[in-house]
Order: C-alpha cells, then structure tokens, then sequence
C-alpha cells in the first residue's frame, strides 16, 4: 500500500530531491532539453503533414500527422515529467503515447505501396492493393490495440508499490513482436514488389519519378525496425533494466529514430512524388523509341 508522501508526489508537481525521495517513475529524471526538442520536431512535422494533406488532398496522408501528434504528445508528456519526476499522470501519458506512435506511420507506408502498385500494375505484386490494406492496417491495429493494453496495464502497476509490471510488459513485448513480425512480412514483400518492376521494367510505364519514394518507404521501414528491436530488448529487461532506466538509449533508438521516419515524407510526400500511368500514346512513343535505340 503506497505511503502517503508517495501518493502525494504522485499526485502532485515535486520537483526531484533526493533528500525526499530518491526513486522516479523512470529510474531518473528525464531531460527538460530532450523533451522540448522531440516535442518541437514532431509539432514541426505534424504541422508540415497537415498543410500538406489538405493542399494535396491526399487526405490518407492524415496517418502521418496523427502519428506525429502522438508522438507530441509522449515528448510532452517526458518534458512534463523533468519538472515533476514523481507525477504519475505524465508517465502514464508518455508510455501509452510513445509505445503506439510508429503504427500509424507504418499504416501510412503500407497505403503507399498499395498505390504504388496500383499506379504500376497488378504484375508488380504478389498481392492485391486491397489486400497488402487489409493484412498489414489490420497487423497495425491488432498491435496497436495489444501494446495498448500492455502499456495501460504495465503503467498502472509501475505507479503502485510493489506493483506486478509484468503481465502487462509481457503483453506489450507480445505486440512490438507482432508488429517487428508483419513489419518483416511487409519488407520481404516490398523486396518482391522491387524485383518485379525491375524485371519486367515497369518503371518506363510511368510519368514521373518514383525512385525517392520508394528509398523514403524503405527508409523509414528500416528506422520503425530498429526502434521496434529496440523497444523489444529493453522490455524484456524489464522496468529496472539497463535500457529502460538510461534516457541516453531512448533518446537514440526510439525519438531519434522516429523523427526522420516520420520526417523523411515532409520532403518526399506522397502527393507530390506518386508517378501517374502514361497514356496509351505515351507508352507506344516510348516503346518506338525504344527499337529504334536498339
């Protein structure tokens, strides 16, 4: 049963003093710096996503900002949390926050090959569009939905003393899993998807460039990974363990990693560098082209 100067510092805004209370939520104290700087790189993003799905009215691409405003909304929560490392409401916040933010990119790069594959024909895929929607947001929500509860349930025990963290950390761990297996799944199919159009030469059926949103996708694929190994390792440490309790690795593998992931379409957004199919006219003016060439 909590004691009442526990209760009281996690009901209310202490500044960290040993001579207190030497224990925080964290294990230390998070950096004031950290937070403000995360939180204002994902409001940039999010910012720049909005603007940019209205004025392209690529209104799927509302993913990214949602996922940047959660993303906001864990760092703050962090920033909240270096003025009073004993509150329990701003850890909470950052922990259901931070653990489901990448789902929502990875939905939104999922949509982008289904456009993709769209735009350069059936034959660049071993499944449908509506398919690679289907099995990979679904992946994406049965994680997001796992790691969730995981998170609430972890982090209501995390607040108790002697509280059971880890029925809800081993749930959590179960859905980063999930989701590190459907990310594999997915970049094994966007390996095929490559090999197909260079194959059967696919990219001269389109107007436009699509090399940087195809290195953008895969970018950013690569980045949600790491922070996916990450996350796993540092959870199955457990909430005393050496990951978990130095900011230094959670300031490098998860926000450092998922600003550019998120960034990265600010610079290549989808609707401006998704190719459209040439015309009938165009492609036969290719195709001649092509003959006399050789």
């Amino acid at each position: 049963m909590s004691s009442p100067l526990e209760i009281e510092l996690q009901n209310n805004c202490h500044a960290w003093d040993p001579a207190l209370y030497n224990d925080t939520n964290y294990g230390y104290v998070p950096s004031l710096a950290a937070g403000i700087v995360f939180t204002v790189l994902f409001g940039l993003s999010m910012i720049a996503h909005t603007v940019q799905f209205i004025w392209t009215r690529w209104w799927w691409c509302s993913v990214f900002s949602v996922g940047a405003m959660v993303e906001v909304l864990g760092w703050a929560g962090r920033a909240w949390s270096s003025q009073c490392p004993y509150m329990l409401t701003p850890f909470l916040m950052q922990i259901s926050t931070l653990i489901i933010a990448p789902a929502f990119f990875t939905a939104g790069i999922y949509v982008i090959l289904g456009r993709l594959i769209n735009v350069l024909g059936r034959s660049s895929s071993i499944l449908s569009p509506a398919l690679y929607l289907w099995i990979f947001c679904t992946c994406d929500i049965i994680s997001l939905v796992v790691q969730a509860i995981g998170g609430g349930m972890a982090s209501s025990e995390a607040g108790k003393v002697d509280g059971d963290t880890k029925p809800g950390t081993d749930i959590m761990v179960a859905g980063i899993v999930f989701q590190l297996a459907s990310i594999t799944v997915f970049a094994v199919c966007v390996f095929d998807f490559l090999r197909r159009i260079l194959k059967q030469r696919l990219l001269r059926t389109v107007q436009g460039n699509v090399t940087p949103l195809l290195l953008a996708m895969m970018f950013s694929i690569v980045l949600i990974y790491i922070r996916s190994i990450y996350r796993v390792i540092e959870l199955v440490q457990g909430w005393s363990g050496y990951l978990i309790t130095h900011e230094a690795y959670f300031i490098a593998l998860d926000g450092s990693m998922m600003v550019p992931a998120v960034a990265i379409f600010n610079f290549v957004h989808p609707g401006w560098f998704m190719p459209t199919r040439k015309s009938v006219d165009d492609f036969e003016q290719v195709s001649m082209n092509e003959r006399l060439v050789t």
